[in-house]
């Protein structure tokens, strides 16, 4: 399968925080993008419940046990893909 380049615009400390949680998880911005772009489409929806959230977030890194939760998140995700 050809690839192609996509260009996003992001906030610089989101993208920034983004790459490190992720990092931590052996994966690049990229590969992560893949991965819920693949678990989108297997789905038919976005694997993930969005709600308005009451208080102000920053995008703040996840708290070490959200961090094993999301592991397992894209572990499956990634077993899934093959």
């Amino acid at each position: 399968m050809a690839k192609v380049s996509t260009n996003i615009s992001l906030d610089e400390d989101l993208k920034k925080e983004a790459q490190a949680l992720f990092a931590e998880f052996g994966l690049d911005l990229t590969t992560a993008i893949t991965i819920f772009l693949k678990q989108s489409l297997r789905e038919g929806r976005i694997p993930f419940s969005i709600q308005k959230v009451k208080e102000p977030y920053a995008y703040q890194m996840h708290r070490p046990a959200e961090q094993s939760h999301l592991m397992s998140v894209v572990d499956e995700a990634e077993r899934r893909m093959g």
